[in-house]
């Protein structure tokens, strides 16, 4: 079964069109229209946008019609930064690794699981700077307001961190689906 042939029926009926009339609004052919809801075919590339510019709905809302939902999943892939405290670089391993084997199966991951994984790679690269940075500075000057602060900083900027974390994770369990901005897209 093609469950996109089976979205846009349920589309096309909730917007009260006819077969006729979606077939007449997206220049698409009624036989067409038919075999994509009947699920004999599926709708690809200029069909595809076509079919949704008619019913007014953006593409990835019939390509995520086979995934689920899972809140729940959300919640705790936000919380899986918190790994970064147990072991290092674990805010970017353990996310990534649940976000390649869930990002195809779990609505709206794909975009939040990205902007995670961007936001975690920059705040990791910039704590390594400023504990670097108050190494050398130690080092170089037997002490100063940078290398005396510096794993202070770096311990606030993980602890503000873990807090965003839970953040996020409490509100996308309620079912706002916020995220980290988007710095540097790295990954997409």
């Amino acid at each position: 079964m093609n469950p996109v042939g089976s979205k846009i029926k349920e589309i096309r009926l909730k917007k009260g069109m006819s077969q006729e009339e979606l077939a007449e609004k997206s220049q698409v052919s009624l036989r067409t229209i038919q075999r994509i809801e009947n699920n004999e075919n599926e709708p690809r590339g200029k069909t595809m946008q076509l079919i949704c510019e008619s019913l007014g709905i953006p593409i990835e809302e019939l390509l995520d019609y086979d995934k689920k939902e899972d809140l729940q999943f959300l919640m705790f892939f936000h919380l899986s930064v918190l790994a970064g405290i147990f072991i290092p670089i674990g805010n970017i391993i353990l996310p990534l690794v649940l976000w390649l084997t869930k990002k195809d199966k779990i609505q709206g991951l794909q975009k939040v699981g990205a902007r995670l994984l961007n936001f975690q790679i920059i705040f990791q690269a910039v704590g390594f700077i400023i504990f670097m940075a108050a190494v050398v500075f130690k080092i170089m000057h037997k002490g100063n307001f940078i290398s005396s602060y510096g794993l202070e900083i770096v311990f606030l900027l993980a602890s503000l961190n873990g807090i965003a974390a839970i953040i996020l994770a409490v509100a996308n369990r309620r079912g706002k689906q916020i995220t980290y901005p988007s710095v540097i897209p790295m990954i997409q």
